[in-house]
């Protein structure tokens, strides 16, 4: 490799921002670049971004990025690629043109559709072979519904002139100049229609869902060669050679490389991912069994808690009630809170997920009195996650023994807050480690782009190097503990729809 390839350039393409963060070869960020865009609700429970907004919030941050640091794009050894899961695209593979808005992750629209789908039976199989539960959170439903919802576009796909992908692929196709049409083992995990177990596209499941298998990519190692970026778009042609899903490259980023390790990223939603080594794990409780990386042909799984509303949450406080200005100010505000106020926030604004699957409830409180103020409200945004956690960590270590003791590794804006992080701690009954890099996301890309062109050192060396900043140990006594928990538990019985 040139000596001038002094970098590795990840692109972390978010719910509701791009993010781009130039990493050196000791894995420090060298530059950054954030870009939000427009979020579109067209109905209730209905989540869509704006393709182009996705694009050029992706590219603008990625200049940013450049010019920040100073960097140089022949400078770049090679670009990895992280994104939000799920949310689907379809797009004409002729002009390049999205036939629809990208439908988000979060998008409930095909909630009766699943339901049909589980009252038929096919949930059993369909767990099976895809590791997943019947959802509108994946993203085989949402291609049916473009399909039949969009003029054309069932004939169209049927003709071979429509292709799918998530985000990670449509952003490859589009600075590939439409060459390569591919994803990672990771994010087609997620689609529900491919089978975890042999590696490939399911028949079965595509003829269940009724979508042509001419739509889809070709799935790829996390480390891969995923074709070049077009010569204009940074003025040179860098090599796309790592992929993988937003949680499964902070697992990577966490250095969560051993069998029995768990890291939790706390985003728009929250997602606790617990590595399983080569075993594919059948959860007992409703979790989800999927890949968590694939390096040299080897698949390696996990099991995952998905929760919907975590940073969004703290969102609401901000943007829906106004009580915050910005993010940070809730941490500070919900230290302010009473000890005698039990105010529980269920925050299902687009259902629950695990272990709950609920896609029909809605959000609620409860608890309110009238020395409730902002700080209250503030203290159960917050603990809603923490609440969310643990029933993901009691539910993992149901599943597999191995869960037991393991300690939490944490990730994402939210912990930053050391009030949050502490109730975590407090609300587990668990140590969690708050990592040196907080954009471990992005550095999990990096990691695998740098890796598979000999930037960065095989996964063993890499572990060496992680590095903790901060440990939270438990502190609340379990009284109060168990009196929390139970509050929680009954607000959540309340809220669910049946």
């Amino acid at each position: 490799m040139s000596g001038e390839k002094k970098y590795i350039l990840a692109i972390d393409q978010g719910t509701t921002s791009s993010r781009a963060i130039v990493f050196d070869d000791s894995y420090k960020t060298v530059a950054t670049g954030q870009q939000e865009f427009t979020q579109h609700f067209p109905d209730s429970g209905w989540v869509e971004h704006d393709p182009e907004d996705i694009w050029q919030s992706a590219m603008n941050s990625c200049h940013a990025a450049l010019a920040d640091g100073g960097v140089e794009a022949r400078e770049i050894a090679a670009i990895g690629i992280t994104n939000q899961r799920e949310t689907t695209l379809v797009w004409n593979r002729e002009t390049g043109q999205p036939v629809h808005h990208a439908i988000v992750w979060q998008d409930r629209r095909t909630a009766d559709a699943c339901r049909a789908l589980r009252d038929a039976g096919h949930e059993a199989r369909v767990t099976q072979i895809s590791g997943l539960l019947l959802d509108p959170y994946f993203s085989a439903t949402k291609i049916a519904w473009i399909l039949d919802n969009v003029a054309g576009a069932r004939d169209a796909a049927e003709a071979g002139k429509l292709a799918f992908g998530t985000v990670d692929t449509f952003l490859i196709w589009r600075l590939s100049g439409g060459k390569v049409h591919a994803t990672d083992a990771t994010n087609a995990s997620r689609t529900m229609l491919y089978d975890i177990h042999s590696g490939c596209w399911s028949d079965e499941l595509l003829e269940l869902f009724n979508i042509p298998v001419s739509m889809l990519p070709s799935v790829h190692d996390c480390a891969a060669d995923f074709g070049h970026t077009q010569g204009d778009i940074f003025g040179v042609e860098i090599p796309i050679t790592g992929v993988a899903g937003d949680q499964h490259a902070a697992l990577v980023g966490q250095a969560c490389f051993k069998p029995g390790m768990m890291k939790s990223t706390y985003g728009t939603g929250c997602f606790a991912m617990l590595n399983t080594g080569k075993s594919a794990v059948t959860s007992r409780s409703r979790l989800l069994t999927t890949i968590a990386y694939q390096i040299a042909g080897q698949p390696v799984y996990a099991l995952e808690g998905s929760i919907f509303i975590a940073g969004a949450a703290v969102q609401w406080l901000r943007d829906g009630i106004g009580i915050i200005e910005n993010a940070a100010q809730s941490g500070t505000l919900a230290e302010q809170a009473s000890s005698t106020e039990e105010v529980y926030l269920v925050p299902a604004f687009v259902g629950l997920g695990a272990p709950w699957w609920d896609a029909d409830c809605r959000g609620a409180m409860y608890g309110l009195t009238r020395n409730t103020g902002p700080a209250e409200l503030a203290a159960a945004a917050l603990e809603a996650v923490c609440y969310q956690t643990h029933d993901l960590l009691l539910a993992m270590r149901n599943d597999w023994e191995l869960a037991q003791e393991t300690v939490l590794r944490v990730d994402g804006g939210m912990v930053a807050s050391n009030w949050t992080m502490q109730r975590l701690a407090d609300i587990l009954d668990a140590p969690v480690d708050r990592p040196g890099v907080l954009e471990t996301t992005a550095l999990g890309a990096a990691y695998l782009a740098g890796m598979h062109v000999g930037f960065y050192a095989q996964p063993e060396e890499f572990a060496k190097i992680w590095q903790r900043e901060r440990r939270f140990i438990p502190a609340l006594p379990d009284d109060i503990r168990q009196r929390k928990l139970a509050g929680w538990k009954d607000a959540v019985r309340r809220t669910l729809s049946s």
